[in-house]
């Protein structure tokens, strides 16, 4: 009778080609063989609740749009996600400006001015709401005093990632932050011009960022390996974590790289989500994509955070006891 683990190492087979399997199969064995000496985790829904904070905030803006401006939610929904696809991102700070219904129903004035309210309401629900998940903190605290390298990597823009760590203060915390660059402002705008934080709010004073190519989306193994490259580690040093099977998981397996699945931060069955696909900024073939993983669990984890990303300190600790 095969083991669990050699049941599943068939089913991937089977799944997603023999060729995959046996390479993420050496690459697990050596893995386990090597001193972990670096973590590269996700942020968005693996260290907070970023959904939860996005979907709180942005419904009850787009509610008070829906009623100040008397456009039918369904039109403001649509136009919402062609700004957000041209600026590729889903947290747009001069969305109002952009969204043709609202400068018509705001006209002569700027929606900003004349919706200022709805941006209000927005940005205290998302303070409010962003939090770490509980554990997150002293699990890496625990990880900095075993002399573990901590690296996060989120396709998230910097501006926004910026304030989250700042706001549940894991600045310093993190040695390395990789996030994509902000979008280009239009009209010779820059972030600053749009912006209701102060700096001390969004620049961070201790965590070095740096940034992955404009565009770039996960997965992809050769920004994985240029993360590890530069910061002087090799893959069977590394674990990775996210909440994604196909954009996390799929992506460490394929550098070589330990995954670990955080489970717990999986929201695409929660109730909100579809309104996320129904502005968001990602492709209609990524949406797609991700609503057959979660049908169809094609791809599976090697280890598994089902309640806390705690469940990690414990690779770190094996060879360290």
């Amino acid at each position: 009778m095969l083991s669990p683990r050699q049941a599943r190492l068939w089913r991937l087979r089977h799944r997603r080609g023999y060729h995959l399997v046996c390479r993420h199969l050496a690459c697990v064995l050596m893995s386990y063989e090597t001193r972990k000496s670096v973590i590269v985790t996700d942020l968005d829904n693996t260290l907070w609740d970023w959904f939860d904070a996005w979907y709180q905030s942005f419904s009850a803006m787009l509610a008070r749009l829906t009623e100040l401006s008397g456009v039918p939610q369904k039109d403001l929904e649509r136009q919402i996600r062609q700004v957000h696809q041209l600026r590729g991102t889903t947290e747009y700070s001069r969305l109002l400006h952009e969204v043709p219904a609202l400068i018509a129903a705001a006209a002569p004035a700027s929606p900003a001015v004349a919706f200022a309210e709805a941006m209000q309401v927005l940005n205290a629900r998302r303070e409010a709401a962003t939090r770490l998940y509980p554990g997150v903190r002293n699990a890496l605290d625990e990880l900095k005093k075993l002399g573990v390298t901590i690296v996060a990597y989120t396709e998230s823009l910097a501006y926004w990632t910026e304030w989250r760590v700042i706001h549940t203060g894991l600045d310093g915390v993190i040695d390395v932050l990789y996030s994509a660059p902000d979008h280009d402002w239009p009209d010779g705008a820059t972030a600053d011009d749009v912006t209701v934080l102060t700096p001390s709010k969004y620049s961070l004073k201790q965590t070095r960022h740096q940034h992955v190519p404009s565009g770039v989306i996960k997965p992809n193994v050769e920004v994985l390996h240029s993360i590890l490259d530069e910061q002087g580690f090799r893959p069977e040093q590394a674990v990775y974590v996210g909440d994604s099977l196909m954009k996390d998981v799929a992506m460490a397996q394929d550098a070589g790289v330990l995954d670990a699945h955080a489970e717990y931060g999986q929201v695409q069955k929660k109730t909100g989500y579809d309104l996320l696909r129904r502005v968001s900024h990602w492709p209609d073939e990524v949406v797609a994509r991700e609503r057959e993983i979660a049908r169809s669990a094609l791809i599976e984890p090697t280890i598994t955070c089902q309640r806390s990303f705690a469940e990690v300190v414990p690779l770190f600790l094996r060879d360290r006891l």
